[in-house]
């Protein structure tokens, strides 16, 4: 695709051109020529002869051939055979404005899929259908309907959602924020957001990209392209749709627990997109990223005239990954020579209520000088010395942030009476706030995107598998299903499936009487567990299908007698093969839970857990999605709140946290080789800090339909 036509057109045809103000067609027109744009403009309408100055093209097959961008606004029904003839013509990209195709139903779809097809057989960048259109300000090109258009700055915005990218556009106007690009996605028949970082990622006028996402198209392709675009440019994204009324059912801890909000989450955090909750906090973040250097360290001070707010920053910033500098003794030396002698000299530094502009200058060039410092934040309240300084005060902050590789952000707390300076300071290019917590919020995330932008790429390893008994496991259950059917492959070829991986799952043995469980047990060593052998039967506990710690043949048949029993009471239709038994593990050990769920965008979401009441009640929990690097196990493990239970407290012996890692990175590269295992459930995995045991495994084989 011609993504250079796209945003760069030498030429435009606006289809559905109109003369009429309250048609669509006119709109995109209007805007068109009121941008600026020095190309050429064919509107194009069967009964008009001239729209806003322009020559009117009656029809499709009178534009030139070799077309760079044609705009539909025309009704539906007319879409198909016009993209047919552009097509013909050889035209490079489309954008369709027009709505009713997928978003309304059945017919729609099937012309949509038809519109795509043509797109992509003949190479042309397409844009909707279902569209707001397009802004490229640095070309004049506006081919919107929307009213208002923003100024030219260097950051790029995209959207799945028309009506909100005209929100933003009147928003944006309002606030005088500029964009490179605005791109409206619409419903994505070819161009989608991966396109989107693909080209923004490169382009010399985008600093910043924010993008409001529903849904992602091809998902590895996506985490791909933002990987690369992220070690770039820092890229701001809201996702919505997060509810867990959107997550599909499933019968395993894992499968219930990682719902569809879980994988985006872990795809932003290993992609380094960085996830925004809300609109406000989207341009927050945007104004800060676009116009300050990133801080390149955590250590923030504060320069104010008011106690009070400078304590409410340090709260916050202790809340933060941030921290309140220390500031060396030189600096608080240097300020003792020009500070009354009842000002605060130590972080956040208070220069009392009737610190004038001089005041404010000399503080703030002490406080930045120093190295401790990685950012500022110069805070003021409007007291009566300082508020009729305020334009001076402003013209001293801009020039010591042009002279400083540090960011420098300002809080001017009130309304009235700062309105004047706070708009000269976001003129200049400075951050300026009515409270302190957005620019804490602010900073953090400049702080841990350049964490990101430092941090090493991950490397997967390469680990040795039995993959040909792997494969014999899996395909003896495959040649059980139908399409569109799922299966769980029973515990015991689960375990054996595990062991061609070399995970330490618990050994084994399945018998059909109880003299054979007795036998079995006697070639494993007491004690025992016994478990119910069915593959009808996914909780075992559920109907008494287990014993524990037996440590004698007599125990092992009884055992055996009572679990095939009152397992066929519980579930007569149930086939009950016999029972496993299984070694007995050590007592002492640690409970955690490792698993994965399909993610039907990205595939494999591994999770990471404490067993018993930290996942089913706490739901403390991490994901990642597979494949992960032995780095990124460690991080899952250490993300969840209760690491330190595991890393041992109070005297208490830790677990072997290697061994943990090393399940994790194992079971990535099992979920990673059989895409149709859809779940697994390892739970529970018991730790000590010798070694860890896979007790019990549950994994289900899903064939897709053909």
């Amino acid at each position: 695709m011609d993504m250079h036509a796209f945003f760069h057109p030498q030429h435009i045809a606006v289809i559905g051109a109109s003369a009429n103000p309250a048609k669509i067609g006119h709109s995109v027109l209007s805007n068109l020529i009121q941008a600026g744009y020095e190309g050429a403009i064919y509107p194009v309408n069967p009964k008009e002869t001239q729209i806003l100055g322009h020559p009117v093209t009656h029809n499709i097959a009178d534009l030139p051939r070799g077309l760079d961008m044609a705009v539909l606004t025309v009704p539906r029904d007319p879409v198909l055979p016009a993209v047919r003839q552009l097509a013909e013509l050889g035209t490079k990209a489309v954008v369709i404005i027009t709505a009713g195709f997928k978003e309304v139903g059945r017919e729609g779809f099937h012309m949509e899929q038809e519109i795509k097809e043509i797109a992509e057989e003949n190479d042309i960048a397409l844009l909707g259908p279902n569209c707001l259109g397009l802004i490229n300000s640095g070309a004049g090109v506006n081919v919107t309907f929307a009213a208002g258009a923003p100024a030219s700055g260097n950051v790029a915005f995209f959207s799945q959602s028309g009506a909100l990218c005209q929100a933003i556009l009147d928003w944006a106007v309002g606030e005088n924020m500029g964009f490179s690009k605005f791109v409206s996605l619409g419903n994505k028949a070819v161009i989608n957001e991966s396109h989107m970082l693909d080209y923004l990622g490169d382009d010399p006028d985008t600093d910043v990209v924010l993008g409001y996402i529903e849904n992602v198209s091809r998902g590895q392709e996506f985490l791909r392209k933002a990987r690369a675009m992220s070690r770039k440019k820092p890229v701001l994204m809201i996702k919505s749709g997060t509810s867990t009324s959107g997550a599909k059912a499933a019968s395993s801890h894992t499968g219930a627990i990682a719902g569809s909000d879980q994988a985006y989450e872990a795809a932003f955090q290993q992609s380094g997109i960085i996830r925004v909750r809300d609109i406000a906090s989207l341009f927050t973040l945007a104004q800060a990223f676009s116009c300050q250097p990133l801080p390149q360290g955590p250590n923030l001070a504060v320069v104010t005239n008011s106690g009070g707010p400078g304590i409410m920053t340090a709260d916050a910033c202790e809340r933060s990954k941030l921290h309140m500098a220390r500031l060396s003794q030189e600096t608080i030396e240097g300020m003792q020579e020009f500070l009354p002698s009842f000002a605060s000299l130590h972080n956040p530094v208070d220069i009392i209520g009737d610190a004038d502009a001089e005041r404010y200058r000399l503080t703030s060039e002490a406080v930045l000088r120093d190295q401790n410092v990685n950012a500022l934040l110069i805070l003021l309240t409007p007291t009566a010395t300082v508020v009729s300084q305020l334009d001076q005060v402003a013209e001293n902050i801009i020039h010591l942030a042009n002279q400083s590789e540090k960011p420098v952000f300002v809080c001017l707390m009130g309304k009235h009476s700062i309105a004047a300076a706070q708009q000269k300071l976001v003129q200049a290019g400075i951050p300026c706030y009515n409270f302190p917590e957005p620019v804490i919020q602010s900073l953090e995330a400049m702080y841990s995107y350049q964490q990101w932008r430092n941090r090493p790429e991950e490397h997967v390893e390469e680990i040795r598998t039995d993959r040909e008994r792997a494969e014999e496991i899996v395909n003896g259950f495959r040649s059980r299903l139908s399409p569109g059917r799922s299966v769980e492959i029973v515990e015991y070829q689960a375990q054996e499936l595990l062991r061609a991986y070399d995970l330490p799952a618990a050994a084994t043995s399945i018998a059909t009487t109880s003299a054979e469980a007795a036998q079995a047990a006697e070639k494993i060593g007491y004690p025992v567990v016994l478990k119910v052998a069915s593959p009808d039967i996914s909780h075992k506990s559920d109907v008494g299908g287990v014993r524990v710690n037996l440590e004698s043949p007599e125990q092992v048949k009884q055992a055996f007698l009572e679990i095939t029993s009152q397992a066929k009471y519980h579930e007569p239709q149930a086939y009950i093969h016999g029972c496993l038994i299984q070694e007995m593990a050590p007592g002492g050990m640690r409970e955690i839970i490792v698993g994965f769920n399909r993610d039907d965008q990205f595939g494999p979401l591994l999770m990471f857990g404490l067993g018993g009441i930290h996942v089913e009640v706490l739901k403390d929990i991490s994901f990642k999605l597979a494949p992960i690097s032995r780095s990124q196990a460690a991080d899952m493990i250490r993300s969840i709140k209760s690491y330190m239970l595991l890393k041992g407290i109070r005297g208490e012996t830790g677990v072997k946290i290697r061994a943990i890692e090393d399940i994790l990175v194992r079971v990535s590269q099992l979920a990673t080789d059989f895409p149709d295992i859809v779940e697994a459930d390892l739970n529970p995995v018991l730790v000590n800090d010798e070694r860890a045991i896979v007790a019990d495994v549950r994994l289900t084989l899903h064939m897709p339909h053909t």
